[in-house]
């Protein structure tokens, strides 16, 4: 049976590190599990199996079952990782948010979301009107077609 779930970028390998084939990972997502042994990550050149990750600095250095050498650490630079989908209902995933009308809990229409920033405190939607509407206001979402939130009086003013 073949994974139906969208497949997401999910790092990228940006250098050899030491001897025996291990990698530096760059980590887009604070779902660490995506580095837990036996999780195998897809890139264009194929799946890796994760041997072994540990957290180093900002990064994390991780074994695949691929790469030997240093050699062949060094021809993995800079390939992107992908996983598919985890399956947590209680996230929201940056696609779904894409091209969704934005109600308020009154039913007021407040835009459409063409863009979401990131930003410390809490990612942004970009709605076409202009307003930015970060995602801890959000109540529910229908993936792509209808996100409603509850925003504090003032928010679009």
């Amino acid at each position: 049976m073949t994974d139906e779930r969208p497949t997401l970028e999910v790092g990228r390998i940006v250098k050899a590190h030491g001897l025996r084939g291990q990698v530096q990972v760059d980590l887009w997502s604070d779902r660490v599990e995506r580095l837990v042994p036996g999780v195998t990550l897809d890139s264009e050149r194929g799946p890796l199996v994760v041997i072994d990750a540990a957290a180093h600095q900002a990064r994390f250095i991780v074994s695949f079952d691929r790469i030997g050498s240093r050699e062949e650490a060094d021809r993995w630079r800079g390939v992107v990782l992908s996983a598919p989908r985890l399956n947590d209902e209680s996230v929201i995933w940056i696609d779904q948010l894409y091209g969704a009308e934005v109600v308020d809990a009154q039913g007021v229409r407040r835009g459409v979301v063409v863009e979401v920033e990131a930003n410390p405190a809490s990612d942004l939607m970009v709605l076409d009107s202009g307003a930015l509407v970060p995602l801890t206001f959000v109540v529910t979402l229908e993936a792509n077609t209808r996100v409603q939130i509850e925003a504090p009086e003032g928010l679009f003013e």
